[in-house]
C-alpha cells in the first residue's frame, strides 16, 4: 500500500527481519478519509511500541465506510535501519481520499 510506504519512508530507510508474523486490521468510519487515517495510525503505534513494519499485504478491501488489510509484520532491524526523523502521529489537517481511475490517491500530513 503506497501511502504505508510513504509513512515509512518518512520515518527513514527501515530495514526488516526474515521473521513475520500474520496481522488482520479492520475499521469502519463514515469519512473514507478516516479509514485511512486508522490504518496508518495504527502502523505508527506497532511501529513506535512493538517496532513491527508492514511487510505485505495478502488481502484488501476498501469501501466508503470500511477497509479491511490483511497480511504480515516483521521486526525492525534496528541496526540496520536509518532513522530520518521521529514521526508523532497522522493528523486530520488536509486529510483527503478521492477516486480516480485504477484506485484512490490519498493526501495525509505527518506530525514530526
Amino acid at each position: 500500500m503506497p501511502a504505508a510506504e510513504a509513512l515509512y519512508a518518512a520515518i527513514g530507510e527501515l530495514a526488516t527481519d526474515n521473521e513475520k508474523s500474520p496481522f488482520h486490521f479492520e475499521f469502519e468510519s463514515n469519512d473514507p478519509s478516516v479509514l485511512l487515517r486508522d490504518f496508518l495510525n495504527e502502523l505508527l503505534i506497532l511501529f513506535e511500541r512493538d517496532q513491527l513494519c508492514l511487510k505485505a499485504i495478502i488481502e484488501s478491501t476498501f469501501t466508503a465506510s470500511r477497509l479491511i488489510v490483511a497480511g504480515s509484520m516483521a521486526p525492525v532491524n534496528l541496526e540496520r535501519s536509518v532513522f530520518h526523523r521521529e514521526v508523532k502521529a497522522i493528523t486530520y489537517h488536509e486529510l483527503n481520499i478521492r477516486e480516480v481511475a485504477g484506485g484512490y490517491e490519498a493526501t495525509f500530513i505527518v506530525d514530526i
